[in-house]
């Protein structure tokens, strides 16, 4: 695992020992099963390595050493001042859109703007709770019939799926998700050459020929995480780019 790990990451064993204090003759014993390290120096050398708090649990049990992370779902009593929190941004982000998503861009909250808005285009009844957004935009199914500029869009989803990873590393549940999304038809893939845009960001535009509302993202997530459920969560509040799509929002 570490071994993997220092390769999603490029860093050399020397450069790792370095980093860490732990020696490269060390750091091979480990890699190669030689030797049994502490359970101190896994977590220094997981800490050189930047690896999120679900897989340094898991490099725990793999050395026969208990979980360091509490597990606990985002909504358990424990985070209950975390999820809180979570539930005022999207309120005072009202009347905007506003959602909160797991890793693996599952929406676990969201504010009554998101669903005004969706449910004017989709019937959201369709797609039952928990609603994956990347899903529902590259669905033809779903809102991606809606989305203008489709090309250029989605080779810029992509692109943030695999940026934003948790950890910036691409589990095995997100590339099954890259997966499923690059197998719907027409969906170009995340090198499509775009051209100069007017904007300093690629919005998301809906239109269905009556209206055209335009949108680019502020993301946040919990600045400092003690667990990996809230490490994982990340808010998305939707922002209209231009004045009829604010007057669309205040209006309705």
């Amino acid at each position: 695992m570490l071994k993997a790990w220092r390769g999603m990451r490029g860093i050399s064993q020397i450069d790792l020992s370095l980093e860490t204090g732990v020696s490269q003759r060390h750091l091979s014993f480990i890699e190669s099963g030689r030797s049994a390290p502490s359970r101190h120096t896994l977590m220094v050398v997981a800490d050189g390595l930047d690896m999120p708090f679900r897989e340094r649990n898991q490099l725990l049990l793999a050395a026969g050493y208990a979980p360091q992370y509490a597990a606990e779902a985002w909504d358990a009593d424990a985070y209950a001042l975390v999820r809180k929190a979570l539930e005022r941004m999207l309120a005072q982000h009202e009347p905007f859109p506003a959602i909160v998503m797991d890793r693996h861009w599952n929406v676990i909250l969201a504010n009554e703007a998101t669903r005004r808005l969706f449910a004017s285009f989709i019937d959201l009844d369709r797609w039952p709770a928990p609603r994956n957004l990347l899903h529902m935009l590259f669905d033809p199914q779903a809102l991606r019939p809606f989305i203008a500029d489709w090309p250029r869009f989605s080779a810029s989803m992509l692109q943030r799926v695999r940026r934003e990873a948790v950890g910036g590393v691409i589990d095995e549940a997100t590339q099954a998700l890259v997966a499923e999304l690059t197998a719907y038809p027409g969906v170009p893939g995340d090198d499509v050459p775009s051209e100069a845009a007017d904007l300093p960001v690629i919005p998301l535009t809906l239109t269905d020929g009556s209206r055209r509302l335009s949108y680019f993202s502020l993301v946040t997530t919990v600045g400092t995480p003690s667990a990996p459920a809230p490490q994982e969560l990340r808010v998305e509040c939707m922002v209209p780019v231009d004045d009829a799509t604010e007057d669309w929002h205040k209006s309705t």
